[in-house]
């Protein structure tokens, strides 16, 4: 979707000064620089160059025009990106997706960042002698754990979320669960197996409401407490759409390393585009849908069954895959309606 900026070859120098000076005084000066095949070669390059210049110019300026419809349809909504999976890892992804918020910012959507990070977190599991452990797609997590999931989500991967959104020109406030109460955890009816997993027992979103109208955009990060003040991990693609309901947001997409929905879970191939609510639960039903994608299924759908427009499951590891589904008709993914 973005056209690069051609560079010029290094060996179209412009003309020497001397050159230019011997031209404007006469044109019998003028005459032995005209005779030199040199100077017409490169004034040649330079043209070709100046046009291929000129076009790219056009088609990002066609580009811009086309994505107008979709910047009024959004413009004043919020939308709310759940960001993790492999789109955390690389740098540059990482990037790619912080300037493509800000980019959504400035042209008047309201985009709530809602984030995972799990790599990040695996990795001090790692370093501290705890093995990460998983079931359906669910992180286990026991009183070290939480502690090293809260360091690591509330204090380090936030901010640094934080930083990168202002750097990019965009202003960012951090925020977890636990901040005016933004989110309130239960046990996972799992707990004896997952530990201290919760689920959102309630959303506040009044702390969300001033940041989202002044144009600034909430990073939160989803640990949250219980009515006792005990912390849990709360799964991001959860949380997301739970903020979305609570919001009344257009829009929930999840960032994720995948490519959205398969028809065939071997079949990279065979992504369904698009799906309602009851497609979706037929291939839960149906085994199509297993492991970490049932959570990411199952927030859409209670998000859809409570006011959001649309939820979007897309590949975070495409670049501009957030701009690719706001933006385009073709969107990427898997989009579920209501």
């Amino acid at each position: 979707m973005l056209l690069t900026k051609p560079h010029l070859s290094s060996s179209t120098s412009p003309l020497p000064s001397t050159r230019l000076a011997s031209t404007a005084t006469g044109l019998n000066q003028a005459r032995p620089i005209a005779a030199s095949p040199a100077p017409r070669r490169r004034l040649r390059i330079a043209a070709t160059s100046a046009s291929t210049v000129e076009e790219a110019a056009l088609s990002r300026v066609d580009v811009l025009s086309e994505a107008l419809p979709f910047i009024q349809r959004f413009k004043g909504k919020t939308v709310v990106v759940k960001y993790g999976g492999a789109a955390m890892k690389s740098p540059e992804l990482q990037s790619s997706v912080i300037r493509d918020l800000v980019l959504l910012s400035c042209v008047g959507l309201r985009p709530v960042l809602v984030h995972g990070g799990g790599p990040e977190i695996n990795s001090w599991l790692l370093r501290v002698g705890v093995e990460p452990q998983f079931r359906n797609g669910l992180r286990v997590t026991d009183a070290l754990t939480m502690e090293v999931v809260e360091m690591v989500l509330v204090g380090k991967v936030n901010k640094h979320l934080v930083s990168l959104i202002n750097l990019a020109g965009g202003t960012a406030v951090g925020l977890c669960g636990k901040d005016a109460r933004l989110l309130t955890a239960r046990p996972s009816p799992n707990a004896a197996a997952l530990g201290f997993v919760g689920e959102v027992s309630r959303v506040d979103a009044t702390v969300l409401h001033p940041i989202i109208a002044s144009g600034h955009i909430p990073v939160i990060a989803t640990v949250a407490a219980d009515e006792t003040g005990q912390a849990y991990n709360i799964n991001a693609d959860t949380a997301a759409g739970e903020i979305a309901a609570a919001v009344g947001a257009e829009k929930l997409l999840l960032l994720t390393d995948v490519s959205g929905i398969l028809a065939d879970r071997n079949d990279p191939g065979s992504l369904v585009k698009e799906i309602n609510i009851a497609g979706v639960r037929q291939m839960v039903a149906d085994g199509q849908v297993a492991g970490g994608m049932i959570p990411k299924v199952e927030c859409c759908v209670r998000a859809l069954a409570q006011g959001v427009h649309t939820a979007s499951i897309i590949d975070g590891r495409v670049p501009h895959s957030l701009l690719l589904e706001i933006l385009t008709d073709e969107g990427t993914g898997t989009m579920i309606t209501g």
